[in-house]
């Protein structure tokens, strides 16, 4: 099942079923007006939601209507809570030899995650806008899983239970204020504005089996101003959805709504190339002794989209400018 999230007058949307092709969509606001109404109610919700999703895919749904990702908000346009982790090691030991940075203890065994900004993501086709090239404008492609209400200290293997939809996002980040705030101890603020959504959110089932053992076992596609930037591959995740949920449950219930983000998808082959313009600037300095590439400016354009194997989109893509915030 994929679900979307329709702009309308309301801050939330309005939520449609959209069939596997992306080329249809049905009303859902009678089962549920959006998504957090949904998850909140999922057990009552869910073969409802599945009944309209079978319909449209069979053709039958005599009120479908063409799907516009260009109409689209956020699957979930604000969250109770969001919790993005690093799941990728590659990236941060990449990171870590580019600036000669001490290693953190026990990053082996424990996930980093912080807690970002949830009260007001941004659509697939909107606008990212920032007030300033100087701030190292950068992009950042990620998955990301919504849970139902998770109960304190859950463990790994009863929280993959919880997942009911996986997203992908485009976690924009500002690195030239990220080094200032990283030391202070207190966590990212200012260096991570609002994250941007892939249109679709959609069941584990509709991976197949590229969902198992709580990741995506499938490529991230980015590219940037229309030039291939990289493919990493989602299965190389050291710690999975199960380990990052129970991580962040470990002394706090988690609301139903609450989103997990893997952090930076990366892969140690250099072949796969990167999710985010940080990333490769580590890999020129390592190779190259200083960094080559700059960071976003004005007017680029980053899309990313994640296929199947028969070439489908299964988030819809990610297509969006970066331009300067006015007043």
């Amino acid at each position: 099942m994929k679900l979307a999230t329709l702009k309308n007058a309301s801050r939330d949307g309005q939520l449609v079923v959209v069939s596997r092709d992306l080329a249809w969509a049905l009303d859902a606001s009678s089962v549920a007006p959006t998504l957090q109404q949904a998850i909140e109610n999922w057990s009552s919700v869910e073969p409802r939601l599945q009944a309209l999703s079978s319909e449209l895919n069979a053709g039958t749904a005599a009120d479908a209507f063409a799907f516009d990702p260009a109409q689209t908000m956020a699957p979930l346009p604000r969250a109770y809570q969001w919790c993005d982790g690093s799941a990728f090691l590659s990236h941060g030991a990449l990171m870590q030899k580019a600036f000669n940075l001490d290693p953190i203890d026990g990053v082996e065994h424990t996930p980093l995650m912080y807690q970002g900004a949830g009260d007001d993501f941004i659509g697939p086709r909107d606008d990212i806008a920032l007030p300033s090239e100087s701030q190292g404008i950068d992009f950042e492609g990620e998955f990301v899983v919504l849970v139902d209400e998770v109960s304190m200290g859950c463990d790994a293997q009863q929280a993959l239970q919880h997942i009911k939809l996986i997203l992908q996002i485009n976690d924009v980040s500002l690195r030239a204020l990220a080094p200032r705030e990283m030391r202070t101890g207190f966590g990212f603020l200012q260096a991570k504005p609002s994250s941007s959504f892939a249109p679709l959110a959609i069941t584990p089932d509709e991976l197949g089996d590229a969902w198992r053992d709580g990741r995506v076992h499938l490529p991230l596609q980015v590219h940037w101003n229309g030039q291939w930037f990289g493919q990493p591959h989602g299965g190389q995740m050291n710690f999975n959805f199960g380990q990052l949920i129970a991580h962040a449950a470990l002394t706090r219930r988690l609301g139903a709504g609450t989103l997990i983000g893997s952090g930076t998808v990366s892969n140690a082959e250099r072949s796969a190339g990167s999710a985010c313009i940080a990333e490769r600037r580590a890999i020129e300095m390592i190779e190259q002794g200083a960094a080559q590439t700059g960071f976003m400016r004005f007017g680029d354009r980053v899309h990313m989209d994640v296929l199947d194997n028969d070439g489908q989109s299964l988030f819809g893509a990610i297509d969006q400018r970066v331009v300067q915030a006015q007043g």
